[in-house]
């Protein structure tokens, strides 16, 4: 399991959000520069980590945007989850019915999947932001 450039970038810069005073107000360009990672980009994240309920935003001269949650009740599954969707590690195991896979129909290893796939989650979910900004 790779994790995509998108959900690597904003681990990346909700570790560096996690390392600012709790109510501190956070702008995409602040943390663009402080991270590296564009500002495009950066400002899409923002959007997304909002909509998923990880960052709360607020318009006006002194706008920006705060951390929902303190960093110690933000998991490393629930950044990843916000860009990348569930966690499932082969195409079928997020599929209640039958997938696209050619071996769906014969497939002994798809009821285990989901089980796996919890596994790894729960690892990721052991990790909270604070572990990883410190």
């Amino acid at each position: 399991m790779r994790l995509t450039h998108l959900a690597d970038y904003a681990v990346v810069m909700l570790t560096a959000a996690a390392r600012r005073a709790p109510a501190e107000r956070l702008s995409a360009a602040a943390l663009s520069e402080e991270t590296g990672v564009p500002l495009p980009t950066a400002q899409k994240l923002m959007g997304i980590l909002a909509h998923a309920g990880l960052l709360t935003s607020t318009r006006g001269a002194q706008g920006g945007y705060v951390l929902t949650r303190p960093a110690a009740a933000i998991s490393l599954a629930d950044i990843v989850e916000a860009v990348e969707g569930p966690i499932a590690l082969t195409l079928c195991s997020g599929a209640d019915g039958p997938s696209d896979c050619a071996l769906d129909a014969h497939c002994r290893i798809k009821p285990h999947m989901g089980a796996v796939g919890n596994a790894v989650r729960g690892a990721l979910h052991a990790v909270s932001l604070q572990e990883l900004a410190s």
